[in-house]
Formats: C-alpha cells, sequence, structure tokens
C-alpha cells in the first residue's frame, strides 16, 4: 500500500481492493445519486453546458475529479435526451513512466477509452517560470488540451473543476489579486474560434468526490508534477485551510462565498471591469445628479 500526496491524494487504497466496475458504475446513480449525480445534472441544465450536437472532449488528467467526470459522461451518454458526442482525452505533460502506468491502469480498468498523447509541459515551465512554473503549466496544459479538442472536431472542453475550486478562486482573487473574480461554469476561449470550456462538476462538493474514489477503491494520480513538489508556499492550499477554519464558526461561509458571486450588488461597489475596460462607480453617480 503507497500514499499519493497532494490535491486529492490523500487516501490509502491498494489495488485489490478496487470495486467492480460495475458496482462503482451503479454507486453514481444510487449511492452518489444526490450528493454527485443530481449535481451534476443541474449544472448542465442551470447552465446549458451540453447542447444538442455538442462534441465534447472530456479532459482526464487522471485525478480524482477527472475520472468522475469521465464516468459521469459515459452515465449521461447512457440515458442522453439529445444528440452529443463525447471524446476522452488524456495529456501526458511529463509524467515519470510509473504514473503513466497507473493512468492508463485506471483507464482501463474503468473502461474509459481515452485518447492518450504526449507533450513536453512539466520541462518547458520549469524554463519558462523557474520561480512559480504552476500558473504557466496550467496555462500550458489548456491550450494543448484546447489543441487535441480542436483536432478531434470537438467545439467544447470539460474539465473537472468541482465547488471547492469555485469558492478557492474566488478567495484567492479577493486576498491576493485584489479583485473580485470567481471560475465561471463556462467561457468561450481566447485563441480557439469556436471552442467553449465547460465545468460540469461545478456543483460537486469536493469530499463527495473523495468519498467516491474511497469507495470505488480507485487509486488516483496527483498532479504529479515533480517541479511543483519542490516549491513551498502553495496559496491555494492556504486559502483550502482558512475555508474550513472559517467553517468551524461560521455556519455555511462557503456557500455564502459560492453564491457572493451572483448576488453582486452592482450599486454598492466602487468599481468594476467589463471586456478590459475599468469603470468607475461615479459613472453612474453623476448620471444620477444629472
Amino acid at each position: 500500500m503507497s500514499e499519493l500526496s497532494g490535491k486529492g491524494c490523500e487516501i490509502l487504497v491498494p489495488f485489490e481492493e478496487r470495486k467492480p466496475l460495475k458496482d462503482i458504475e451503479r454507486s453514481i446513480v444510487k449511492t452518489y445519486k444526490k450528493r454527485i449525480w443530481s449535481k451534476f445534472i443541474r449544472a448542465i441544465k442551470d447552465y446549458n453546458l451540453i447542447e444538442e450536437g455538442d462534441k465534447i472532449a472530456v479532459a482526464i488528467s487522471g485525478g480524482k475529479d477527472s475520472l468522475l467526470m469521465a464516468k459521469l459522461f459515459q452515465e449521461l451518454l447512457k440515458h442522453k435526451k439529445m444528440n452529443f458526442e463525447v471524446e476522452f482525452i488524456a495529456m501526458d505533460p511529463g509524467y515519470h513512466e510509473s504514473i503513466r502506468t497507473l493512468l492508463e491502469d485506471n483507464l482501463k480498468y474503468l473502461e474509459i477509452d481515452a485518447h492518450i498523447f504526449n507533450a513536453d509541459i512539466f520541462e518547458v515551465a520549469e524554463k519558462i517560470a523557474q520561480d512559480y512554473p504552476c500558473y504557466m503549466c496550467a496555462k500550458m496544459r489548456r491550450g494543448v488540451l484546447y489543441s487535441k479538442a480542436q483536432e478531434l472536431g470537438c467545439n467544447k472542453l470539460a474539465l473537472g473543476h468541482h465547488y471547492n475550486d469555485v469558492i478557492e478562486t474566488t478567495m484567492l482573487n479577493i486576498l491576493y489579486a485584489g479583485n473580485f473574480k470567481t471560475m465561471l461554469p463556462k467561457l468561450k476561449a481566447d485563441n480557439f474560434e469556436n471552442m467553449e470550456l465547460i465545468r460540469p462538476l461545478y456543483y460537486i462538493e469536493e469530499k463527495s468526490i473523495k468519498n467516491f474514489i474511497q469507495h470505488s477503491g480507485i487509486w488516483p494520480l496527483n498532479c504529479a508534477c515533480m517541479i511543483s513538489a519542490k516549491k513551498t508556499g502553495n496559496k491555494r492550499y492556504e486559502i483550502k485551510e482558512m475555508i474550513e477554519n472559517l467553517k468551524k464558526t461560521f455556519d455555511d461561509v462557503d456557500k455564502s462565498i459560492f453564491n457572493a458571486a451572483k448576488n453582486v450588488n452592482m450599486d454598492s461597489i466602487l468599481g468594476w471591469e467589463k471586456s478590459g475596460v475599468k469603470h468607475s462607480f461615479l459613472e453612474e453617480y453623476d448620471k444620477d445628479e444629472e
């Protein structure tokens, strides 16, 4: 038995304890119907994430979030009420051979037929941004995934960001960037024509994902990056810990942070930015006086 450290990999699971695939798939719509399946469907409906004629590239990093997302899409295809297609894509950004083997083993066991392709992102990111490679790595990953999705004729790219990612991103922007900006459930790609990014795990809490993975006996990857493992002071983990501490004294503080992004009172903010142009409350204030 071994331990994987990092996001979503604090679970100890030997391979021999993996549940049969049929039991794993059944648990999605039975055991985890309320905590996972229903929230997956609600996000799709609330934000029109899947539309008639879509061809969606589902990106699989091999971590807990993307493995669950892939199984959710497989389940959705069984019950689909509209015409859409799915392509599973798994990028190897420079994994150690043992990590690549683990990824392939999980995909095979879960019967996820994915296009696995190579990209030397870890190495390039370290050269370009030696002190803080994670941001550059994430940006490069996104671009490579868009390119692969486009190559396969897809018009949408699905990523496995979940409810807690949204909250943490909001707080990171407030505390470290000095702005109010959240992670949207979908957005149009800047540099890839007719491509859209969607986040169907938007409502699903990370603890539910961890419980599902542990119940299934699946051993997920962490980011598997030896570069980031050498870096310290990861602000996202600090924010995660801060929110958990706040929840001890403030009931539903996570829900309040999440809902704040859809309850912005435009009459009570100093300024905002739209399409790259900054505005001040004084613009509207002076109009009211006139």
